[in-house]
């Protein structure tokens, strides 16, 4: 039988799992294998920088987390996996998917975004949307461009009055 201290830690180590899925908007799962000790750096400075976490737990743990919560990611459990996670639902999914383009060791296998198990393909679809930044430049633009056309409007009548 295990020692009741290990059985201990590794209960903290799967509740501190159990925490980070149940707090966070996105929890990607990824294959690292095949990056150096310099890329997996440069990975994780790039997730710190859009308050993003990245982290590894044993598969096991992270099974029995994610298993207390019935929630399924057997299939995203195969083989060494690292976690990405976040706040923000797209941000480790952008990170991601642009440190893929130049590193294509790195392999997304799934996970949750929203609370909700996401397949690859939706997560593919998540990386392509723009920003936050750019969602609300889009915004902005556009009622820009109603008033912008308002205003033309209102000045085209005020000169036709005068015309009259």
């Amino acid at each position: 039988m295990a020692n009741s201290k290990i059985l201990e830690a590794k209960q903290e180590v799967i509740n501190e799992i159990t925490d980070v899925v149940k707090n966070n908007a996105s929890f990607i799962l990824f294959d690292y294998r095949g990056l150096t000790a310099e890329e997996t750096t440069l990975l994780r400075k790039k997730l710190r920088e859009n308050n993003a976490t990245y982290k590894v737990w044993k598969n096991t743990l992270t099974k029995r987390a994610v298993d207390s919560l019935d929630i399924n990611l057997d299939s995203c459990l195969e083989g060494p996996s690292a976690m990405a996670y976040s706040n923000d639902s797209v941000a480790p999914i952008k990170v991601l998917s642009e440190f893929k383009k130049e590193h294509p060791a790195l392999e997304i296998k799934g996970g949750l975004v929203d609370g909700k198990v996401a397949t690859l393909e939706e997560i593919k679809q998540l990386a392509t949307l723009p920003s936050r930044e750019g969602l609300l430049t889009m915004l902005a633009s556009g009622l820009i461009g109603t008033v912008k056309d308002l205003s033309i409007a209102l000045n085209l009548l005020s000169e036709k009055k005068e015309n009259e």
